[in-house]
């Protein structure tokens, strides 16, 4: 291929996952790619699925004022449908850009068998890290971006409420901190095992610790909410990293709120805040992420397995909110991602 013309590819049976109406899914052909100078054609591996995000997506409960800021970054379509919605994809390079011939690498790409994408949109994916576990590196991004909102510091009594994959991620990470002592907090009894094989604390919410030095929210509840203000100490920060769409949320502001000086934070993967803008791209943080997801007890994450033309059948389900899905993984080839 030279580096001057255009080549296009068979990407022709290529096909995607769309979101075609409130619970409604499935899948369709992709359009075939022109791979340009600088490219890389992507095999998918496997895909990870966004429980909260995709959630809202299939519900239609992305707000109209949202519907521009919840872009992905390679989305097609537009809200509230149909739109061909994702972002966590691990795959392996096919052609086009040598440096990355062979790579495994993740792109923040929807649920597609084939694409192509600019070169510089892919991170490959380090060595220590399996294909299966590098579907975590979103999720781990949003986990790093909280605990950079939040501030914590070694010795620090850390809460996080709400047992989904962020909250685990988070509460990991925050655990390496030396001399810290993070609780998990979640409804789910069955979140105890993978809490502790993730070396962190558990509680049920009526057994939450108290006066502790920082407090995570990740349950996207109201009742979780109140949960993370009461775990908080005095002059705590209590960060908000649940998104709720259109949800209307009731957060218990009365009592002893204002005289506790509790600050209510918000963290946000979309950005990266202001004090580190000037150093972290958004590079450098995605390659932060997957660094961070060498250890193998991050496998226990990954719950549910799914093939990709299994997906418009099982995905309703498993994004419902009173489902059991810490992580799915979306399988794409089965043989190939035992080769990964």
């Amino acid at each position: 291929m030279t580096a001057e013309a255009p080549v296009t590819r068979g990407t022709g049976d290529a096909r995607a996952l769309w979101y075609t109406g409130p619970g409604q899914c499935g899948l369709e052909p992709a359009a075939r790619s022109q791979l340009q100078p600088g490219d890389v054609l992507v095999q998918t591996l496997f895909s990870g699925i966004s429980r909260g995000t995709e959630g809202l997506v299939l519900r239609g409960e992305v707000p109209m004022s949202e519907w521009q800021r919840m872009r992905a970054p390679f989305q097609a379509g537009d809200f509230p449908f149909p739109v061909k919605y994702g972002y966590a994809n691990v795959g392996r390079v096919l052609d086009g850009n040598p440096a990355l011939a062979g790579r495994v690498v993740f792109s923040l790409y929807p649920h597609q068998t084939v694409f192509a994408l600019p070169s510089d949109a892919c991170v490959p994916v380090p060595d220590g890290v399996p294909a299966e576990r590098a579907v975590l590196a979103a999720n781990m991004e949003t986990a790093l971006n909280a605990l950079w909102d939040g501030k914590p510091s070694p010795g620090d009594h850390i809460c996080v409420v709400g047992g989904g994959a962020v909250g685990l991620l988070t509460a990991y990470v925050a655990g390496r901190l030396p001399g810290s002592k993070v609780t998990l907090v979640d409804t789910n009894p069955g979140r105890a095992a993978v809490a502790e094989a993730l070396g962190i604390g558990f509680a049920l919410p009526e057994a939450a610790p108290v006066d502790q030095d920082l407090v995570f929210h990740a349950s996207a509840t109201s009742a979780g909410l109140a949960t993370a203000l009461k775990c908080a100490g005095d002059g705590t920060s209590i960060v908000e990293m649940s998104w709720y769409g259109e949800a209307d949320v009731q957060v218990p502001l009365g009592a002893d709120f204002h005289c506790r000086r509790l600050k209510l934070v918000s963290s946000q993967v979309g950005t990266i805040p202001a004090d580190r803008q000037a150093r972290w791209t958004y590079r450098r943080r995605l390659q932060t992420a997957l660094s961070l997801l060498e250890d193998p007890a991050l496998d226990r994450l990954i719950s549910h397995r799914i093939d990709f033309e299994d997906l418009p059948e099982r995905l309703p389900e498993v994004l419902n909110k009173t489902s059991d899905v810490l992580a799915a993984l979306v399988v794409y080839d089965r043989d190939a991602g035992q080769a990964a």
